[in-house]
C-alpha cells in the first residue's frame, strides 16, 4: 500500500522547478504505554481545563497564543500562521550545494523521501542524477507545521531524500560539557594495539544486522505477564574500567585469533 504524502510543493534551484511530494522515511517502533489507574485499571484521561472558569474547554474553542508579557497573549489564527510563511509554505529553494560528506551527522534530525509529482518528472530525475554524480547535497529551508527547518536534499538510491537539519545554535558545544579530561595520552604501543583491535572488528555496514533487542525483550515480557506467567528479567552488571589497559587490549586481540 502506497503511503500518502505529508506535504506537496516544489523544490527550486537555479531557475529549475521540481514538483515533489514529501513522504516519511522512518517509522517509530518504540513500545508506547498508556497511563492507567493502578487501583482499578482504568485509563487516565487528560482534559483541557480553563483555570479562570474552572471548566473543560472544547477543542474548537482553543487557539494558539504567544505570551508577550506575563499572562498576556497575542492570538494567531491558522491562516495568519500560514501567511507568515509566505512562499516558503509551498517552496523549498536550494540556495547552495555542498559536499554531502562534509555535513557532520550531528546536524541531521529526521529523514524524508521526496517523490515526483505527475508533472516535472524529468526535472526530478535531473536533480537526482546530478546530486548522485557530484556527491553533493542541496541546502535550503522548509516550512512545515508552523516551523522553519534547514534541510539537506541528496540522492538516496533511486530517489531524492531530504534531511531536516539542526541550526548551528541548536548544537551544544563540546567545550560546554563537563567531561573529565583524560589523565594522560595513550602510548604509541597502546594506540597501535587499539588500532589493530578495531581493524579486526571491521565489517561492511549492514543495517539489517542490528535489531531493537530491548523492544523484543520487553514485548516478550509483556506477553508472558498478560498470560499470567512469571517472566524473569535479565540481570546486568556494570563493566569496570580495566586496571591494566594494555593487558585488556592484548586479551581482546588474543580472543580474536
Amino acid at each position: 500500500m502506497a503511503l500518502r504524502s505529508i506535504w506537496n510543493g516544489t523544490i527550486a534551484f537555479a531557475g529549475v522547478f521540481v514538483p515533489v511530494k514529501v513522504h516519511s522515511a522512518t517509522e517509530n517502533r518504540t513500545v508506547h504505554f498508556h497511563e492507567v489507574h493502578q487501583d482499578d485499571g482504568a485509563r487516565i484521561e487528560h482534559k483541557r481545563i480553563c483555570p479562570k472558569e474552572d471548566k473543560e474547554v472544547p477543542f474548537k474553542e482553543i487557539v494558539k497564543g504567544y505570551e508577550v508579557s506575563e499572562g498576556k497573549y497575542v492570538i494567531l489564527e491558522d491562516d495568519e500562521l500560514k501567511a507568515a510563511a509566505g512562499a516558503a509554505s509551498r517552496l523549498i529553494e536550494l540556495d547552495e550545494f555542498v559536499c554531502a560528506a562534509d555535513v557532520d551527522p550531528v546536524m541531521f534530525d529526521k529523514t524524508y523521501y521526496l517523490g515526483s509529482q505527475d508533472t516535472g518528472k524529468d526535472a526530478y530525475r535531473l536533480l537526482h542524477d546530478a546530486l548522485e554524480k557530484t556527491g553533493r547535497a542541496g541546502l535550503g529551508r522548509w516550512v512545515f507545521h508552523n516551523r522553519e527547518y534547514l534541510v539537506g536534499v541528496r540522492a538516496i538510491g533511486g530517489v531524492l531524500g531530504m534531511h531536516t537539519m539542526r541550526f548551528h545554535d541548536e548544537l551544544v558545544p563540546a567545550e560546554d560539557l563537563e567531561i573529565p579530561t583524560p589523565s594522560r595520552k595513550p602510548s604509541e604501543r597502546e594506540l597501535d594495539m587499539a588500532a589493530k583491535l578495531l581493524e579486526s572488528l571491521q565489517a561492511k555496514f549492514d543495517p539489517k544486522a542490528f535489531e531493537d533487542t530491548y523492544r523484543e525483550r520487553l514485548l516478550k515480557y509483556i506477553e508472558a505477564k498478560a498470560k499470567g506467567k512469571t517472566a524473569e528479567l535479565p540481570k546486568f552488571t556494570d563493566a569496570d574500567d580495566p586496571d591494566d589497559l594494555m593487558a585488556a587490549l592484548e586479551a581482546s586481540l588474543a580472543g580474536k585469533d
